[in-house]
């Protein structure tokens, strides 16, 4: 790593406590994102600040879940400054992190049926602002596909733990040449393509961190999300909720 690296960022944690504090700290991390799912925006902003210390920024963000179950596609957004529901299309949730003048990132592109495809990258490449290249899900082949799509496109690499489980945080990050004190310092590094170098771990400690993070994968996918999505009832951040003033009821897909 170069002297020059002065914030150390990983844009896309899905855990927040204590421990993701103590262990972001200690891999001499600046600034993480937290982007859980199913959240509403103020009660993030208000994990986000309770967090935050001398040491660590923690920066609120909102990994949105648009389009239907079967072909869902996540949008992470930073900067918001009204909430977003999950649960509408694609198209609607883009006008409104366009309208709203968010940052946009595309986390995991073309993984699964989570992600944004090449063709939503290409449609909506004037809005994204960067894409990521690496996270610890991927398998070898997913990263390449990622940094060749990034290449192709011209947009901004980033990388993420993308931590579901709070043993990976730390495990990769992107290592800015700015400092960063603020969301909006974070902002306007990745809409601006500040330089920056992508960071992971590698051999045993990025294979042990794939497999625990593909087998949470398994499961949050399967029952804890169905329980979720038909026997909790309404989401917090489903379009229909009191929230969103019915804002949203024409963009929905349930």
């Amino acid at each position: 790593m170069s002297d020059g690296v002065l914030s150390r960022v990983d844009c896309h944690v899905k855990v927040l406590d204590e421990t993701v504090v103590e262990r972001a700290t200690q891999a001499g991390l600046d600034v993480i994102v937290y982007a859980p799912h199913f959240r509403r925006l103020p009660e993030i902003q208000d994990m986000a600040t309770q967090y935050t210390t001398d040491d660590l920024l923690v920066v609120p963000g909102r990994e949105v879940f648009t389009g239907p179950w079967s072909n869902r596609k996540h949008v992470l957004a930073i900067g918001l400054e009204e909430p977003v529901p999950d649960f509408i299309t694609l198209e609607a949730a883009m006008a409104e992190l366009d309208r709203q003048g968010s940052t946009v990132l595309a986390p995991h592109p073309g993984f699964l049926n989570v992600s944004l495809s090449p063709a939503d990258l290409c449609q909506y490449r004037e809005t994204i602002d960067a894409i990521e290249i690496f996270n610890p899900k991927h398998l070898p082949l997913h990263n390449r596909r990622a940094q060749r799509l990034a290449n192709e496109l011209e947009l901004p690499p980033f990388t993420s733990s993308y931590a579901h489980l709070s043993s990976s945080v730390g495990v990769a990050h992107t290592a800015f040449e700015t400092v960063i004190e603020s969301e909006a310092d974070l902002c306007a590094a990745l809409e601006d393509d500040a330089p920056h170098q992508i960071v992971r771990s590698n051999g045993l400690d990025q294979w042990q961190t794939t497999a625990a993070e593909l087998l949470h994968l398994g499961y949050e996918n399967t029952w804890k999300k169905a329980e979720r999505l038909f026997l909790s009832g309404t989401e917090p951040t489903h379009p229909d909720h009191i929230a969103y003033n019915g804002r949203f009821d024409d963009a929905a897909v349930y």
